[in-house]
């Protein structure tokens, strides 16, 4: 779902507005070409995936970068990383095998 939710380009660019620095709605809609409620549809794409949290403050909700969201992503990453090298390693040792001369000690 965290990937899900970086893949639109404006969902990226609240999401690097918000990691600068903590926002409200109204903040956030003020450095983009979107309104408003693009931009609370935004958020509450982002809050769903885990990358972004909200609190209170007076009368607005501030939004800041969670880590919990991108955590799963890191370990998802990590196990995918792993597998392709993994993958590849086996590979290398089979095309290294392959070239190998076979030496079985007939000389006939």
């Amino acid at each position: 779902m965290v990937l899900d939710s970086l893949a639109d380009s404006t969902r990226r660019d609240v999401l690097d507005l918000v990691r600068h620095k903590p926002s409200s709605v109204q903040e956030l809609a003020d450095q983009l070409p979107i309104s408003r409620p693009a931009v609370s549809q935004h958020l509450k794409i982002l809050k769903d995936a885990g990358v972004v949290t909200s609190h209170p403050v007076g009368t607005r909700r501030i939004y800041t970068v969670t880590t919990d969201g991108f955590e799963v992503l890191r370990q998802w990453l990590d196990v995918m990383w792993r597998d392709a090298l993994s993958s590849f390693a086996s590979f290398v040792e089979s095309e290294v095998a392959d070239s190998q001369p076979n030496d079985s000690g007939d000389d006939s």
